[in-house]
């Protein structure tokens, strides 16, 4: 029998994803060189995509499990995965890389969840 974990919720994702997106706004004025911003923006891109067609829907759709929504999203997992991995020399301050750290592991979750399905 198959291990079956829950999917979090589409409110969880929302807050994970809006929590994720302040961060990486904050990476990108941040970032000292322009390959570093051109990479973050290219992901604060893709997750402004979901972001909207997750906010297109009702309130009342909320406690249902979440599943990719755009295009984008689902092409995403690689380049967090980099990000994950050279966040430390990518953004600058000691308070945004702390809170990164916590929100990229959560969203990584999330993402690599939904790649399997």
């Amino acid at each position: 029998m198959k291990n079956i974990t829950a999917k979090p919720s589409i409110a969880h994702v929302i807050n994970e994803f809006m929590a994720f997106s302040e961060l990486l706004d904050d990476a990108y004025w941040e970032a000292s060189s322009i390959e570093s911003k051109d990479f973050i923006y290219d992901i604060i891109s893709l997750f402004s995509q979901e972001m909207a067609e997750l906010n297109k829907l009702s309130i009342q759709d909320h406690h249902y499990p979440y599943e990719f929504i755009s295009e984008g999203i689902r092409r995403i997992v690689p380049k967090v995965l980099i990000l994950e991995e050279r966040q430390a020399s990518m953004i600058q301050r000691t308070k945004t890389l702390t809170d990164m750290r916590e929100v990229l592991s959560n969203v990584i979750v999330i993402l690599e969840d939904q790649a399997e399905v």
